[in-house]
């Protein structure tokens, strides 16, 4: 049974608040609709339909959501219980489509970052992207639905070796075709590929689609238990243990609060232009260097940073995006910045360790 304290809430019901100040107009296109979210069941899967559960409950939307998940006991529904969820268990390749009209998709189903991590047969990953993304597309054409949104991933632009570089949607970008080993490189490949799926079956079929290419995001329900930097340097911090940098700490990151990509995730479905391309993160870059004392500086306890003796990996490379277009196009902002989002996170890490299993 998930242990959850009230101080953990409070936190979290400050961010919902703000995110349904901040789209308050979105919700009024939404009354007695009915939503469609693959790929919702952890950490984007939570803020986003709790976004919904506020709104419905605020402004008596009376709309419905579909969530298709592998497995019903997921994350998902052992934190959120209410009326308008309804979960859909299937394969994104081939399930039974619900019978309820759907006027709107979220699709971000995709192989989970667990997996990615652990090296999964890169053929499956491919097949679950892309043909799991064409069925949605057919579900999206069956119903005539009002808008399509896929979330995409910042790993089509591969690495990107300038490390003052901001990656921009017209990037062609730098992916490697060649080595299959490489894991992330299949992601963005099978990505990209999807991107593409959209939008000539967009266009094909008269469907309103936008995509949103998402980077790397920091928030309470992180996930520690896979290797991304942040979680780990987190979790070590907490845990009162050494923070571990495994290179010469000389990449460049960015992360943008979860309550933002709410926000702005929200807005690319409902005011996207048709058939175009959104990077969402922030793009306010960061050394693992520097990110690693920013994290140390937390809280004073025994924790300090390392390099990890003899390291060899020199792997020097940027990954952050320009956001410059979302701002412009959509007037989006970004209201959190890195410290107060890191201590944000580290608050509700350390008010809750059970939960996290720490």
């Amino acid at each position: 049974m998930l242990k959850i304290s009230s101080k953990f809430n409070e936190t979290l019901n400050e961010d919902f608040k703000e995110i349904i100040s901040r789209t308050e107009k979105i919700w009024k296109k939404s009354k007695k609709k009915s939503f469609l979210l693959t790929g919702c069941t952890g950490f984007f899967g939570y803020w986003l339909v709790r976004s919904f559960i506020e709104a419905n409950k605020k402004y008596n939307l009376n709309i419905k959501l579909f969530i298709l998940t592998r497995k019903k006991n997921n994350l998902l529904n052992k934190l959120l219980k209410d009326k308008i969820i309804n979960f859909i268990v299937g394969d994104i390749r081939n399930f039974n489509y619900p019978k309820n009209k759907i006027d709107y998709i979220i699709h971000g189903a995709t192989t989970s970052a667990l997996e990615t991590f652990n090296k999964q047969n890169p053929l499956e990953k491919i097949s679950i992207i892309v043909d799991g993304t064409k069925n949605i597309l057919n579900l999206t054409k069956i119903n005539n639905c009002k808008k399509f949104l896929y979330i995409s991933s910042g790993s089509v632009y591969g690495k990107e070796f300038k490390l003052n570089k901001r990656m921009r949607e017209t990037d062609v970008g730098n992916l490697n075709h060649i080595d299959p080993n490489l894991d992330l490189s299949v992601l963005g490949q099978s990505k990209k590929m999807a991107e593409t799926l959209v939008s000539i079956y967009s266009k094909a079929n008269n469907i309103s689609s936008s995509i949103a290419r998402c980077f790397t995001f920091v928030g309470p329900l992180l996930p520690l238990n896979i290797h991304y930097v942040i979680g780990n340097f987190l979790k070590n911090k907490v845990s009162n243990k050494n923070i571990i940098i495994n290179s010469t700490g000389e990449s460049i990151r960015s992360f943008m609060y979860m309550a933002d990509l709410t926000v702005w995730l929200l807005y690319i479905l409902f005011f996207g232009k048709d058939n175009d391309i959104y990077n969402v993160g922030s793009d306010k870059g960061v050394s693992i260097k520097k990110l690693a004392k920013m994290v140390n500086n937390l809280e004073k306890n025994n924790s300090k940073v390392k390099l990890k003796k003899n390291t060899r990996i020199v792997d020097k490379n940027s990954y952050v995006p320009s956001v410059s277009k979302s701002k412009k196009k959509l007037n989006l902002k970004i209201k959190h910045n890195l410290k107060e989002s890191l201590k944000k996170t580290y608050l509700n890490l350390a008010i809750n360790k059970s939960f996290y299993s720490l």
